[in-house]
């Protein structure tokens, strides 16, 4: 597999933030299970949905213009987190329920006894998190949280304190209007600066960062086996899985030796999104460093040490008893073990196998939120 000889920016924050994700996801699993049956929910869920339910009901409407984003977008995410039995949308049976379909924007959002055992593990549980990558990483971590704070001081967009769920293209958000804070959790800092970079790359690029990133940075004009791309580009097997949204980009082809098997190649499409996928974010880093200065350098400095440091790895390794230890748990909002959950559970072991070994070379180059991993990595 072709790399670049210089890893784009929001590459080196996406990988920073995968690593952070996973580490506190896995000791969220654990805490849970000491409560009640597995609920691997992700970072993602409290940081863009659960956290203002923490006063009280909402309405689905009040509850998208506060997490800033779409009610339809909304309204799927909410269908799931409805479906595992972490929120009340409607007493009784309705259409579709567990999905978007039927939701009002009226209906008030309620959390359920797992929903409200889950907000009362992230704000302590991110503190701890904060405190440990402070200890494991000193100065280097001091560096970042100010070279993060430099450039999100700056962004002049009002953005969610996560990622967008489960979106192709980003959405669009209005000038800011909340003052800048000093003292914001890790991953809210890694999310926002990386979000800005993200949408400044989408204006100007009709394929959405999130394949060229992943599925489009690791293919060639070679064809290599589809099962190999979760693993080159370090997402899950369902979020890097050839879909509709590749067909410009890709040709897919039978392995005339073995007459079975997909195997996938970039289309002369696929190629030059490639190319400018490069192209436009070195363009955007060099915009940054004469905005945000100094601050452009340092943070990418950062990134690149943390990575390289063996401790991030450690950090990295999963509790016992959770999925990604190799525990078997059912699927979010099931009682049994099915096999798409010890399918998922092998991938989950694999892939953190993969993340510990080679953090640098395996975490993904954009998060995918995966719904069947609670929206994570």
């Amino acid at each position: 597999m072709r790399s670049a000889p210089h890893k784009p920016l929001s590459a080196l924050l996406s990988q920073i933030l995968v690593a952070y994700t996973v580490e506190l996801d896995s000791e969220f699993e654990r805490r849970m299970l000491e409560t009640q049956a597995a609920a691997r929910l992700s970072l993602v869920i409290w940081l863009n949905v659960l956290q203002f339910l923490t006063d009280g009901p909402v309405s689905v409407r009040t509850l998208a213009s506060r997490a800033l984003t779409a009610e339809e977008q909304g309204k799927a995410v909410l269908g799931c987190l409805e479906r595992w039995g972490f929120i009340l949308l409607q007493p009784g049976k309705r259409a579709g329920f567990g999905s978007g379909r039927g939701i009002r924007a009226d209906w008030p959002v309620r959390l359920t006894a797992s929903g409200e055992s889950a907000i009362r593990v992230w704000p302590e549980l991110i503190l701890q998190i904060e405190a440990r990558w402070s200890k494991r990483f000193g100065d280097d971590a001091t560096r970042l949280r100010r070279s993060l704070e430099a450039i999100e001081h700056q962004i002049d967009l009002e953005l969610p304190q996560g990622l967008p769920l489960a979106i192709l293209r980003l959405p669009e958000f209005g000038p800011r209007k909340s003052a800048a804070e000093d003292g914001l959790p890790l991953p809210v800092l890694l999310s926002r600066v990386l979000l800005a970079y993200a949408l400044g790359f989408e204006r100007e690029s009709r394929t959405p960062i999130s394949l060229c990133a992943n599925t489009i940075r690791v293919l060639s004009d070679e064809p290599i086996p589809e099962a190999e791309i979760p693993k080159r580009t370090g997402c899950s097997g369902e979020t890097a899985g050839i879909g509709w949204q590749h067909k410009p980009y890709i040709i897919v082809e039978r392995d005339p030796a073995r007459g079975r098997g997909k195997f996938v190649r970039l289309s002369e499409a696929g190629i030059k999104a490639q190319h400018e996928y490069y192209s436009r974010t070195r363009d955007i880093e060099e915009k940054w460093k004469k905005r945000f200065r100094t601050a452009t350098n340092e943070i990418r400095e950062s990134l690149t040490t943390l990575l390289k440091r063996g401790e991030l790895s450690e950090g990295l390794k999963p509790p016992p008893g959770t999925t990604r230890a190799g525990a078997e748990t059912p699927a979010l909002g099931r009682f049994d073990i099915g096999p798409a959950a010890r399918q998922r559970k092998r991938d989950l072991v694999i892939q953190t196998e993969a993340f510990v070994r080679d953090p640098a070379g395996s975490l993904p180059h954009y998060p995918l939120w995966d719904m069947n991993r609670g929206f994570g990595p």
